[in-house]
């Protein structure tokens, strides 16, 4: 029971993981929206406002034309010729921008098309914006969507199968356990014992061995949470022992209901056998 539910333990640090790294992934793509350098700033705050009203809009980062000037010139501070031919302009000759992040990658298409119709471009028949790198970026985001989705479905049906092979392992094991008191059920049943009767007791003690089971295992992801947590926190940015110890009760509910239900369902289904011979 403590191996079984070790297993299932460890299906949800692992999606955990996965959730986190797809969702690193997630928050370095964007589209971002570059708009003319004579474009009034009152315009673009208009057309930064609808935007965010927009159910599919996560959040939207603004850089003005002065901040994307002072950025630029940040970037380029050890190019000598560069900085050089920018000071014998006597504009910007950068514009403004905006970064737009969604909720869910698919969304970014459904952005870009509004983005690319005329009332969104255009104010009082004047063009604000000069490009949209939504395009450039449309493979990329085409295949980290499908990538979150097979991971998802891959997640989803992986937790399922496991969980009903640990059930089986659970079941058996159980099973072989009750084997050994099947004389004694047989003659609970000649002296005229009910069958919730004989088998209570083997619910109940499948229970018991579910609720230890489940401390056991907490007791020993702990540990196994503070190893792991430096490797992951490196490569990851993941603090697993953090997790752990911040959701903590929620993981101990969830691993003390699979077990205890576990014990149960197992013993009540294993006892059949000697019940209905």
């Amino acid at each position: 029971m403590t191996i079984t539910l070790s297993f299932i333990t460890s299906l949800i640090f692992l999606r955990v993981i996965l959730d986190h790294s797809l969702s690193e992934i997630k928050d370095r793509v964007d589209v971002t929206v570059y708009f003319q350098t004579n474009a009034p700033e009152d315009k673009i705050i208009s057309l930064k406002s609808a935007l965010e009203k927009l159910p599919e809009v996560a959040s939207i980062e603004y850089v003005s034309a002065d901040q994307a000037l002072q950025e630029f010139r940040k970037r380029h501070e050890g190019d000598y010729l560069t900085l050089q031919a920018l000071e014998e302009l006597d504009f910007n000759p950068l514009g403004g921008f905006i970064n737009i992040k969604t909720r869910e990658t698919s969304q970014y298409e459904s952005v870009a098309k509004i983005l690319e119709g005329k009332t969104a471009l255009s104010s009082d028949s004047v063009e604000i914006v000069d490009n949209i790198d939504y395009n450039r970026n449309k493979s990329i985001i085409d295949k980290l969507t499908n990538i979150i989705d097979e991971a998802n479905r891959f997640g989803t049906v992986m937790t399922i199968v496991l969980i009903l092979v640990s059930f089986v392992i659970t079941f058996n094991t159980i099973r072989l356990a009750i084997y050994i008191t099947r004389d004694e059920i047989g003659v609970m049943r000649i002296v005229g014992a009910s069958n919730w009767y004989i088998r209570w007791p083997f619910i109940i003690e499948g229970m018991i061995y579910g609720a230890l089971s489940a401390f056991i295992t907490l007791i020993l992801f702990y540990p196994i949470t503070l190893w792991l947590k430096d490797g992951i926190t490196v490569f990851l940015g993941l603090d697993l022992l953090e997790y752990y110890l911040g959701n903590f009760w929620e993981i101990t509910g969830i691993v003390l209901v699979l077990g205890v239900g576990l014990g149960a369902l197992s013993s009540f289904l294993a006892v059949r056998k000697y019940l209905y011979k």
